[in-house]
């Protein structure tokens, strides 16, 4: 390219940037997001990485955007926060989507499926093959705009107070696991329940659930988990990636100008990228945190329980295909790109980790 084609293209990028910039902003033009959350306020990972996202917006939009955040509980209940901006009391909720599975079964689709899409699997799929616009067309049923805000990378199996050793040992077991996972856990005789994580710890210790998911060794280490189960198995089929939901009024996304809606999307798409990094930077530290402090074991379901798990979980498929035909056209639309993406990076980046991990004694 010659200087003064150069110069001719950087000028139209500087126009382009200049069309969005940012507005001058008095209070009275300043335009308030009310945003409710399923977080508890200040809790370690997914309650800090909300408040970051809050206190974000207003400084990226200079003022033209600001944001009252309430933790769950504040406002509305955690599991309130769906029906609270769909009406358009609220504008916004952080949350987990898996959470509306009651509403509609496809919504698990965007956060995390069992055998689904890791993190970077699930992040390919909603920007680049197709995944916003199913996630855009299920929500206009429900008056909602989602963006991704935040993810987890794979999760732990979760937290047991016996070992699991066969597919048996889960019959009857009182589970806190919501999504499409329960529903693989209640197949193979589970009996689950979906529970806000403020409420979690309370029923574990009492002896209301014998055992319960959350996240990963960061997350759970504030959540003391142990002091009522000591079983901590490491992988989980429930939860490997996806993320996490700014759910927004779809009318009122609309009513926003470019910039406006420009802004909350770049916001959402730093803090997607900033929490699965910070789980990832402390997830090791966390967990041997836990096995020296509290003495927690450290385990990984066998052989046996996983092929329990995935013969479950292909029955809990057919039933969600089952639902309507837009359950059937998200999942259906979802295995092709699994299929697709998750391919390539077996060849490429599983086979490279697996090696790394061999020769140099990682795993």
């Amino acid at each position: 390219m010659d200087r003064r084609k150069f110069l001719r293209t950087a000028a139209v990028g500087t126009a382009g940037a200049a069309a969005l910039a940012a507005p001058a902003v008095n209070a009275q033009s300043a335009k308030t997001i009310t945003i409710v959350s399923t977080w508890p306020r200040d809790f370690p990972g997914l309650g800090l990485s909300a408040q970051r996202l809050a206190e974000r917006i207003p400084i990226v939009s200079n003022g033209a955007l600001r944001t009252e955040y309430f933790a769950a509980g504040e406002r509305v209940g955690a599991f309130d926060v769906f029906d609270e901006v769909a009406s358009g009391n609220s504008q916004a909720y952080i949350a987990a989507d898996y959470y509306w599975t009651g509403k509609h079964p496809a919504w698990a689709y965007f956060t995390s499926v069992p055998f689904g899409m890791t993190t970077p699997e699930w992040n390919a799929w909603i920007k680049f093959a197709g995944g916003q616009e199913l996630w855009d067309k299920l929500g206009a049923e429900f008056g909602l705009k989602a963006l991704p805000c935040g993810a987890t990378g794979a999760q732990a199996g979760g937290w047991f107070n016996k070992e699991i050793n066969s597919p048996d040992d889960l019959q009857g077991l009182k589970m806190r696991i919501p999504g499409l996972g329960g529903n693989v856990m209640s197949k193979l005789g589970a009996s689950t329940v979906s529970l806000p994580g403020s409420q979690i710890y309370e029923n574990l210790v009492s002896g209301a659930i014998e055992a319960t998911e959350w996240v990963g060794p960061y997350n759970d280490y504030f959540m003391k988990f142990y002091e009522a189960a000591s079983y901590y198995y490491t992988a989980g089929m429930h939860e490997p990636g996806g993320g996490l939901a700014f759910g927004m009024n779809k009318s009122w996304w609309e009513s926003l100008s470019e910039y406006e809606q420009a802004v909350i999307t770049a916001c959402c798409y730093e803090e997607h990228a900033a929490q699965p990094e910070e789980a990832s930077a402390l997830n090791g530290e966390y967990l041997q945190r836990l096995i020296d402090d509290h003495g927690v074991q450290a385990r990984q379901f066998n052989d046996d329980v996983w092929d329990a798990f995935g013969m479950a979980a292909e029955e809990v498929f057919e039933e969600t295909r089952d639902h309507s035909p837009l359950a059937a056209e998200i999942n259906d639309q979802y295995q092709e790109k699994l299929r697709e993406i998750a391919g390539w990076r077996a060849a490429a980046e599983v086979t490279y980790s697996n090696q790394r991990n061999r020769i140099f004694g990682l795993s």
